[in-house]
């Protein structure tokens, strides 16, 4: 048998050709895609003006030290434990609110650090930052 030749019947094509469906789904696909965003409705909302000028105010520090000892240190002035409650309390209630640095000596317990950080927490104190020296090389 050859190629071209009249004697074989036609056979008839059963299948359906998906690729151009395939392609006009893409291109509608696509269509819906960039259309849709477009056609979304807006809602009117009339929102605040709000002035665009740097904040002066800046936040003061405090610096909380624990020395070797345990005892406490605010602004490098000694105060007593009880006070240090009441003390971080009247810092909270600024506003702006003071960030409140930590530092404690190598040697002391950590019981004292943690003991000044759960004195801040109760007191409403939000930023809390820790005092380290860098490590020489």
């Amino acid at each position: 048998m050859a190629f071209g030749t009249q004697d074989e019947p036609d056979e008839v094509m059963n299948e359906i050709n998906m690729t151009p469906l395939v392609d006009v789904m893409l291109v509608l696909l696509i269509i819906f895609i960039i259309t849709i965003p477009v056609m979304k409705h807006s809602v009117n909302i009339d929102l605040p003006r709000a002035t665009s000028q740097p904040q002066d105010a800046k936040p003061e520090t405090i610096r909380l030290s624990v020395d070797a000892q345990g005892d406490y240190y605010w602004n490098e002035n000694r105060i007593e434990e009880a006070n240090l409650v009441p003390m971080l309390k009247a810092e909270a209630a600024k506003d702006p609110q003071p960030e409140l640095h930590i530092r404690g000596d190598k040697d002391v317990r950590y019981e004292r650090v943690a003991q000044a950080m759960s004195a801040a927490q109760q007191a409403g104190v939000r930023k809390i930052g820790f005092i380290t020296e860098p490590k020489a090389n």
